[in-house]
């Protein structure tokens, strides 16, 4: 079955989520946080079957811009200067239905590679 279209689509300048409801009912509230450690983006994904790159300090990163990529997909710009990765109904969805787990996954994460979600306090490791 493939994945509903959003039928509403608004950000929250001061609580910094993205709301999003879908033609069945689900709606999501998607930090911006939230949505710049999951970017879909090569940046971030990484290229082939590589873990993804960890990103950490982005505790208060803002969405600086948001608009359609045709009619499948958001483009979704960042206060920290990441724009690149489209953000597809499919993958918007998906992330929206598995928020606690992935949250949760990417918090065991820093922790396990001794970093913080706080901008300021970024960790340097020597090698």
């Amino acid at each position: 079955m493939a994945t509903p279209a959003p039928t509403k689509i608004h950000y929250h300048k001061q609580s910094r989520e993205l709301a999003l409801t879908f033609a069945d009912g689900q709606a999501f509230r998607l930090s911006a946080e939230y949505l710049r450690i999951h970017s879909p983006s090569a940046e971030v994904r990484g290229h082939g079957m590589q873990m993804p790159i960890l990103q950490f300090g982005k505790k208060d990163v803002a969405i600086s811009n948001v608009e359609g990529a045709g009619n499948y997909a958001l483009k979704i710009s960042f206060d920290d200067g990441h724009d690149t990765g489209l953000y597809s109904w499919d993958y918007l969805y998906n992330i929206g239905q598995n928020h606690d787990e992935l949250w949760q996954m990417y918090l065991d994460r820093l922790e396990k590679e001794g970093q913080t979600r706080d901008t300021s306090v970024i960790q340097i490791h020597q090698l």
